[in-house]
């Protein structure tokens, strides 16, 4: 015991930042933040530029980066919506699950009517995929951007060609309890 004393907050306790520390963290911060607004200003003034440039003045013929000229391609093209929805058919299985991509699966997306057309290989998954329709549209606008997907169209499996012949009642549908 030399006379020195405990901390005022009591003993144990780390002493609470000094001015200059605390001047220290604010200057970290603040060049941190700097850094971060100088690249996203440089990857502004890049895009805004046309990405690379082979010349003095930008031109068309210039060069791109591929995911650059994809996406522009796109957007030129108005092809965001179907593109996103071609990817949700590749990640089909992590949307809805092992199970039940086993035996539904996306067919085609109608861009005009914001309609997901899905085929069922039986009637009992085409069921349980009709329930399921409202708790996927919410998942899929989630990914794709609000009503990206109005609906689900479930599609049951095709049955067999109707043939006509001496061993049909006229006006017989066939088996269709069993399709669709």
């Amino acid at each position: 015991m030399s006379g020195e004393r405990p901390p005022a907050g009591g003993a144990g306790k780390d002493p609470e930042p000094s001015g200059v520390d605390l001047a220290r963290v604010a200057l970290r911060a603040a060049r941190e933040a700097a850094r971060a607004r100088g690249d996203a200003a440089q990857q502004k003034q890049q895009a805004r530029r046309g990405g690379l440039r082979s010349g003095a003045r930008t031109d068309r013929r210039d060069p791109m980066a591929l995911g650059a000229a994809i996406n522009r391609l796109l957007t030129e093209r108005g092809w965001e919506a179907p593109a996103a929805v071609g990817g949700v058919m590749g990640r089909w299985p992590e949307i809805v699950g092992e199970d039940v991509a086993k035996h539904c699966v996306p067919e085609r997306y109608d861009e005009d009517e914001r309609v997901l057309v899905v085929r069922c290989d039986s009637t009992a998954w085409a069921t349980n995929l009709r329930l399921l329709a409202p708790t996927l549209v919410a998942r899929l606008n989630h990914d794709l951007g609000h009503g990206t997907v109005r609906l689900i169209k479930v599609v049951g499996p095709t049955g067999p060609a109707r043939r006509y012949g001496p061993l049909r009642a006229p006006g017989s549908t066939g088996p269709g309890d069993t399709y669709g």
